[in-house]
Formats: structure tokens, C-alpha cells, sequence
């Protein structure tokens, strides 16, 4: 079974998700990033963060301590502070559970990243220490077909 997106969900892709864990009794929200499918229609995704906790902008790609990182950039919107691709390891998402929480409204899209940004991005992410040989393999599948150098 090869790596697959839910329809209608593309690389690239940054949603809100209004619900992601709960702190004090209140949901928190995070942001995170649209990489690849997986076998079976889950969604690969890495969270976004604007601490930097020693991520440098340059190089945009850091693999090293204390917390590995990918330099966003500011993206504007709703994202107004220096944002970085956090690449620690999270597990894949449910495709089933991640359209239902689109349709709740959990999960809003806010904008997406230009190919100029997604591709080195991926590629960080695909050679990062956390990320398993299966998310490996469909995120370089998903460079490929999107067309990245």
C-alpha cells in the first residue's frame, strides 16, 4: 500500500488545531505542518513552534541540541513570531480522525507553505534523526511529487 493523504489534504498544508492537549483543565492550541501520507491514508505532520530553545535561523536545517528544528520564517496570518518546524517525533494521524476534526471545526487550515519553503523542509524533516524510515520514505515520495529539486 503506497503513502497516501486523506482527500483533499496536500503537503504543505498548516492547520490550527483548536483542541491539541489539555493544560489546567483548558485545551491548548497548536499549528502543524501537512508533510506526506502514510500507507493506510494517515497524515505525517510535525508541529510548529515560535521558541526557539536554541534552534538557529541559520542554518534553517539544525539537527543538533538542544531541539532539532527547521526555520520558517515569519508566515504571517494568524502566525505573527518567528516560526520553526519542530522535528521531534509525532506519531501519525489518524486520516479518519483527522477529516472528522476538519469537520468539527478542530482543525482549520490557515495557509500553506510556497514549494520554495515546503521542499527544503521536507527534505530536514526526512533526515532527521526522529523520523521513522516508513515517514521517511513517503515524505520523499511526496517531494518527488510535487516536483522538488
Amino acid at each position: 500500500m503506497g503513502c497516501e493523504l486523506p482527500r483533499g489534504i496536500s503537503p504543505g498544508q498548516i492547520f490550527r488545531h483548536a483542541r491539541y492537549y489539555r493544560s489546567a483543565g483548558e485545551w491548548k492550541r497548536k499549528y502543524l505542518l501537512v508533510l506526506a501520507g502514510a500507507p493506510g491514508g494517515d497524515v505525517i505532520y510535525r508541529l510548529l513552534t515560535s521558541r526557539a530553545h536554541g534552534r538557529p535561523k541559520q542554518p534553517p536545517c539544525f539537527h543538533g541540541d538542544p531541539y532539532p528544528g527547521f526555520y520558517l520564517g515569519l508566515l504571517g496570518g494568524p502566525l505573527t513570531a518567528d516560526s520553526w518546524l519542530d522535528l521531534q517525533r509525532t506519531e501519525d494521524y489518524d486520516g479518519q480522525s483527522f477529516l472528522a476534526d476538519i469537520g468539527s471545526g478542530a482543525l482549520q487550515q490557515i495557509t500553506a507553505l510556497p514549494p520554495d519553503l515546503l521542499c527544503p523542509a521536507l527534505d530536514c524533516v526526512a533526515n532527521a534523526d526522529d523520523t521513522t524510515r516508513q515517514q521517511e520514505h513517503c515524505i520523499r515520495d511526496a517531494r518527488a511529487a510535487i516536483g522538488c529539486p
